[in-house]
């Protein structure tokens, strides 16, 4: 059982990292020329919108997909009861939320919302009525099926908005992709995954899911208000071309910690599920997700923050300059994010989401007064206050997940500092090698090549358990093929 689960946790870690290593190449190809065509205004429109959708989908998920997951006697019924819910709160929600999009577009006074909003708010009534089907596969460890639907869904979705972009259809053409996504998505999870509904509306097993569910909805509402009430404030206070500028920045920082957040959250849960009465088998899991997630998340992301600019200028044009200092911004805290993901899921797996409400409410709460006191000294201030709570809550996780399985803030520190002391080590080598390059291409490829080399070449002389690992993988999986 312990080389079956092992090798499914490796196999489940290959092909997060496959999934969301090509998601995040398909977006930032797509992301560049689409950034080329478009303005900060129709990225600060769609932005406007986005607390909105957001919530709106974790009303109708309120928790399920996690519930499922925890209850390993969950049968037909249970996944039976989870879809209606989800079609029907879904329908209710959108009906009210068509009606509701000519008080949203008063409220930012831009007429255009209206229409906007009634088409994007599409997405989250499709994207919902997929929980069902992605809670099968999750369970189940499907992650090979998991990771093809989304890299079909994504490709689909960016070039069908590349499209319409061309054409000229501005905005909504990041709405149409949007909504292509989700819908696609859901669509192909409930082909694949290997369970169907019935016309059997029956919603006890509802009701055996409250206590946790009730608390996971109350806090992903809060994570959801996190992350969007920024928007809301520049949005209104300042313009939508600035929040179109905040926004860009943002999104490059997301795609890369996509890549292993993703990654933990394809398998983190299940797993853990598996060993949840053996804690020495779990603290011996954790630690090597963070030592994993230390030799891949650091050197990305703030090797990101390091070339930050000459990226933006490169990639999107200078217009988009003015969003470098939100890219690394989000850099520094995305380099640490896996974290956060590696902690909430060891919450969701011994069913502590009140402990999750708990630390999100009160992070929420430090972190819209942060703002609020930095608001006189400008948006870039405001989002360095919201970005140093989010890191300062880190060590609270920490204290909640030692109380869970004993894992020691000294342990984590030893597993991450090496990677965090090498990364800062060998970008400020490649900085001093290339400060005098003038040609910004060449010093964008001089940055990358000589940082990279180093750290890998450090990698291998210093006999990293995880870099070996992680070559063998791979090399017996392409070997296999």
């Amino acid at each position: 059982m312990t080389s079956t689960l092992k090798q499914k946790t490796a196999t489940g870690f290959f092909w997060g990292g496959i999934s969301n290593g090509i998601q995040q190449l398909f977006a930032a190809v797509f992301g560049i020329y689409m950034a080329r065509i478009l303005n900060q205004e129709d990225y600060g429109l769609v932005a406007m919108l986005a607390i909105f959708t957001a919530v709106a989908s974790i009303i109708i998920n309120s928790g399920f997909s996690i519930a499922l997951t925890n209850k390993k006697d969950a049968d037909h019924h249970d996944y039976n009861a989870v879809f209606w819910f989800t079609f029907f709160v879904g329908l209710f929600l959108y009906i009210i939320l068509y009606f509701a999009a000519p008080l949203i577009a008063k409220f930012y006074e831009e007429p255009a919302l209206v229409d906007l909003s009634r088409f994007l708010f599409l997405s989250f009534f499709f994207g919902g009525i997929g929980t069902a089907s992605y809670s099968v596969l999750f369970k189940k460890m499907m992650v090979k099926q998991q990771a093809i639907i989304d890299i079909v869904a994504l490709f689909t979705a960016l070039s069908i908005g590349i499209i319409a972009a061309i054409k000229g259809y501005a905005y909504w053409a990041l709405a149409i992709q949007i909504v292509i996504h989700l819908s696609l998505a859901s669509l192909l999870r409930f082909i694949v995954a290997p369970w169907k509904p019935t016309f059997q509306f029956k919603f006890d097993p509802i009701k055996s899911m409250l206590s946790f569910t009730s608390k996971m909805f109350i806090t992903n509402l809060f994570v959801q208000i996190n992350n969007h009430f920024l928007s809301v404030i520049i949005g209104k206070i300042f313009n939508k071309e600035q929040l179109g500028v905040y926004t860009q920045g943002q999104k490059w920082a997301n795609m890369g910690s996509q890549l292993t957040g993703g990654m933990i959250n394809y398998i983190v849960q299940p797993v853990l599920v598996q060993i949840n009465n053996d804690r020495e088998r779990q603290i011996g899991v954790v630690r090597k997700m963070i030592r994993f997630g230390a030799f891949v998340s650091f050197p990305l992301m703030l090797g990101l923050a390091f070339v930050g600019e000459e990226f933006i200028v490169i990639a999107i044009t200078e217009k988009w300059l003015s969003s470098v200092p939100f890219l690394q911004l989000f850099c520094i805290w995305s380099a640490f994010s896996y974290l956060l993901s590696l902690f909430t899921n060891i919450v969701y797996a011994h069913g502590k989401s009140d402990i999750y409400m708990k630390i999100t409410i009160l992070t929420g709460l430090a972190q819209l007064v942060a703002v609020l006191c930095f608001y006189p000294l400008g948006l870039f201030w405001m989002v360095a206050a919201f970005v140093g709570i989010s890191l300062a809550a880190l060590p609270v996780w920490q204290r909640y997940v030692y109380q869970l399985i004993g894992l020691r803030l000294r342990d984590i520190l030893k597993d991450i500092l090496p990677y965090l002391g090498i990364t800062l080590a060998c970008l400020l080598i490649a900085w001093i090698a290339t400060s005098h390059i003038q040609n910004i291409y060449l010093l964008l490829a001089s940055k990358i090549t000589i940082s990279a080399i180093l750290y890998i070449f450090v990698m291998k002389i210093s006999r990293s358990v995880i870099f070996s690992e992680s070559m063998e993988f791979l090399a017996n999986f392409i070997w296999r093929k």
